[in-house]
């Protein structure tokens, strides 16, 4: 099968996905949306890796997380839901079993 464009697609037969940050951009929190709905429908397993994040700053959307939600408010607000759908994107990625490299034993 050849990888096709569009990147929705891509995701329904790709085997891994790697995020270095997505918080900024609106076309990885698109991706991320689109990683979650997978995991859903198809069983996917999803493991979230925060290198050098606190977690919690995720969940809670507050930090850097919460200032690029804040921005992409602004950006669209022509489109809040897009935002919304995000910020519950972020708020479950950060809620699954995860790896976390603060953690270190």
């Amino acid at each position: 099968m050849a990888p096709a464009s569009s990147s929705s697609t891509i995701l329904q037969w790709k085997k891994y996905d790697v995020f270095i940050s997505f918080r900024d951009s609106s076309w990885c929190l698109d991706e991320l949306v689109k990683i979650l709905e997978c995991q859903e429908r198809k069983q996917q397993i999803v493991v979230p890796v925060f290198y050098r994040v606190d977690p919690s700053h995720v969940q809670e959307l507050t930090g850097s997380y919460g200032d690029a939600i804040y921005k992409h408010t602004q950006e669209f607000s022509h489109c809040l839901d897009k935002v919304d759908n995000w910020s519950s994107a972020l708020m479950k990625i950060s809620s699954l079993s995860a790896w976390d490299s603060r953690i270190t034993n």
